[in-house]
């Protein structure tokens, strides 16, 4: 199946639907950290945070860092991806616990797909397999040789696209329930080369 999506960098203009499908993608945790962010911006709403954050020009979180699936002049889908930086320097800072099993299930020197989500109606297209195609041809760009990314064990489609395109689990957390995160059980943390 192909939809006749187009795929192009994101642009500040996009960072909305960048929001919302990043929330999509997320199962919530975008949501928690949005809302976490609430008291540095007054009066926005998480998802407002969130396409804020994307419409800034530095950091991980910036349209820079995106890919859009557009069809007909819209964004049906996105690909949230950037090469994963070597072990950090240990702060004493402590971790939040609801987001502790996300930050230790990181493979440093990887391209992390960060998020990867296609509006409801534009699914079973093969917009996925196309974006994992994108993120891989990103990854050898960048000099990486793997790409990582992390997926709720019970979110079964996603898990099994991912095997079928050569993805294997490696390692895995359990999830930290809270009323946003829209997934119990745990996450895993799922590898393959970048050919």
């Amino acid at each position: 199946m192909n939809s006749g999506a187009l795929f192009r960098p994101a642009t500040r203009e996009d960072s909305r639907k960048i929001a919302e499908l990043f929330g999509i993608a997320s199962g919530g945790v975008a949501e928690y950290v949005w809302g976490t962010l609430a008291p540095q911006y007054p009066g926005l709403t998480p998802l407002e945070i969130g396409a804020r954050r994307y419409a800034g020009e530095e950091g991980a979180f910036s349209y820079k860092n995106c890919t859009v699936a557009e069809l007909g002049g819209e964004a049906i889908g996105m690909l949230h991806a950037f090469p994963m930086e070597e072990e950090p320097e240990g702060t004493d800072e402590p971790m939040d616990p609801v987001l502790e099993p996300y930050a230790r299930l990181e493979v440093p020197g990887s391209y992390y797909v960060s998020g990867m989500a296609v509006f409801p109606e534009h699914r079973g297209e093969g917009l996925g397999t196309r974006m994992l195609e994108v993120a891989k041809e990103q990854a050898r760009h960048r000099a990486c040789r793997q790409v990582s990314l992390l997926v709720f064990e019970r979110n079964e489609g996603a898990v099994e696209l991912y095997r079928r395109y050569g993805f294997a689990v490696i390692d895995r957390a359990p999830v930290v329930p809270h009323e946003v995160i829209r997934y119990t059980g745990g996450v895993l943390l799922m590898t393959a080369a970048a050919e």
